[in-house]
């Protein structure tokens, strides 16, 4: 028996990296709220439980999120950590439904009925929208992680035990936000690792500048907080945070380097409440996030305020994005219109998009439609673009892409100067109803949109192979557009 024991372990071992995932244990974390916003921030629109197949169901805390600057709608929010496979239990509480959808679509997890109840089967983390009867200002989200086995362990505790949290020295090399809540200022130092616990509330946000080599480990959330800053930063990695009913923005990164901005969860309803924003920023890394705003989702610019220089190698992956108003992605508005004091035209360069999920773009101005936007204004040049595998499910107004030289007396002293080498690829807009023509506009014959690849682009399952009138609009300062 000794012998065969150690011939299925050579045997096991032989298979390595082809092992059965299966064979993962699992497992489901839940993190108690703390006691002081029990009755502030509940949204009973639903109970949200969650289990590991078989096992006892664990309560959520519904977290009530607004959503939606034009229509202000209280939506629904839960957030917990597992490995392997659970299972989700969904109940409505208020009034009956005929139908549940689990977006994005691409996830392909089809919810189950039975008794009033709507359940989902996760088999890895994923941020999701749960509607019902296609409700999608008062839906629930759902965020989820793998459980992180590098967070400080806490004992064991319940939401009556959660009140003020004790915070701690930021002068450490290792900082720790533990279950609480949270208010001070923050502002990190070279050189720390800071953890962030799933019970923990911060009612600050982080600043980070004029530092290196800072990582952030969060499971918890930013309630209500102006825009965590990073400024003149480099080789930063935020990783896990989530942000609700914050004033403005979620964050905003000027004049850095090597960023990771990586499982950033964020819902926002006010005003110019942009999501990740990026001025002059170079090699910035954005992948497995769940971006909700009332205006621009993702963000790259140049110059504005005291802010100078150039935006390039950017890479935006696995991310979805819905823009309850304004652009999934704009790339380009703001830079520098030479003068004496500051000579030099900026460049956006070497930007990519990939295996994106546009939830929804809303857009009342015609000026700023897109939920793809490349707007060059303030003589920026914008170059070497590449969207690909991207799915957009709902346009409410607006348009599929916007490729434009753009001047607009509200925000501009100057139009850009050139729009160039651009791939769209593999992008299928799926939504019912026909959003506004798409756009391609060079400004006159000085500042033109050059070298457009459109490639395996559809609208409603037709391919875009030519400009055609309600469909994709190309004017005549527009070079070199290839259909394929």
């Amino acid at each position: 028996m000794p012998f065969m024991r150690i011939l299925v372990g050579l045997f096991i071992g032989l298979l390595g990296p082809f092992a059965p995932a299966h064979a993962e244990r699992n497992e489901v974390q839940v993190h108690p709220f703390p006691n002081p916003i029990r009755y502030t921030h509940h949204n009973d629109d639903f109970t949200v439980r969650v289990r590991v197949p078989g096992g006892g169901w664990k309560d959520l805390y519904e977290y009530k999120v607004k959503v939606d600057l034009d229509n202000p709608s209280d939506a629904s929010m839960v957030h917990f950590n597992f490995d392997g496979t659970v299972e989700l239990a969904i109940q409505k509480n208020n009034g009956m439904f005929s139908k549940v959808a689990v977006r994005p679509e691409s996830k392909g997890l089809k919810p189950v009925v039975k008794d009033g109840i709507a359940y989902v089967t996760l088999q890895r983390p994923e941020n999701l929208s749960i509607e019902f009867d296609d409700d999608r200002r008062h839906n629930l989200h759902v965020f989820s992680h793998a459980i992180r086995r590098d967070m400080p362990v806490t004992a064991e505790q319940s939401s009556n035990d959660i009140a003020a949290g004790q915070t701690p020295d930021l002068s450490q090399k290792t900082v720790f936000f533990g279950p609480g809540v949270h208010s001070g200022e923050f502002r990190l130092r070279s050189g720390s690792t800071v953890y962030i616990h799933g019970s923990a509330i911060l009612k600050n946000p982080l600043i980070l500048d004029g530092v290196e080599n800072v990582k952030v480990v969060s499971d918890g959330l930013f309630d209500s907080v102006e825009m965590t800053t990073i400024r003149n930063a480099r080789h930063i990695e935020i990783d896990g945070p989530i942000f609700i009913n914050q004033p403005h923005g979620t964050l905003r990164c000027v004049n850095s380097q090597d960023l990771t901005e990586r499982n950033i969860r964020t819902i926002g309803a006010g005003k110019w409440s942009d999501g990740l924003g990026h001025f002059a920023c170079e090699r910035v890394t954005i992948t497995d996030s769940f971006i909700r705003t009332s205006d621009d989702c993702l963000t790259f610019y140049n110059h504005r305020w005291d802010i100078w220089g150039d935006t390039r190698d950017i890479d935006v992956s696995r991310t979805t994005l819905w823009a309850d108003i304004a652009h999934a992605v704009m790339i380009g508005i703001h830079g520098n219109t030479p003068s004496p004091a500051h000579p030099k035209a900026e460049v956006l360069e070497r930007l990519r998009f990939s295996n994106l999920d546009i939830l929804d773009h809303d857009e009342d101005d015609p000026e700023y439609e897109g939920a793809l936007g490349i707007m060059a204004g303030d003589d920026n040049v914008v170059r070497d673009v590449i969207f690909e595998n991207i799915r957009v499910e709902r346009i409410e107004e607006g348009k599929l892409f916007s490729l434009k030289i753009a001047y607009t007396a509200k925000y501009n002293t100057s139009p850009g100067q050139s729009v160039e080498n651009i791939t769209l690829r593999n992008i299928h807009y799926s939504g019912k109803g026909s959003p506004s023509a798409s756009l391609i506009a060079g400004r006159n014959a000085e500042r033109k949109v050059r070298n457009v690849v459109i490639d395996n682009v559809t609208v409603g399952g037709k391919k875009l192979t030519r400009p055609e009138m309600g469909t994709l609009e190309i004017n005549e300062f527009v070079e070199d557009v290839q259909f394929r």
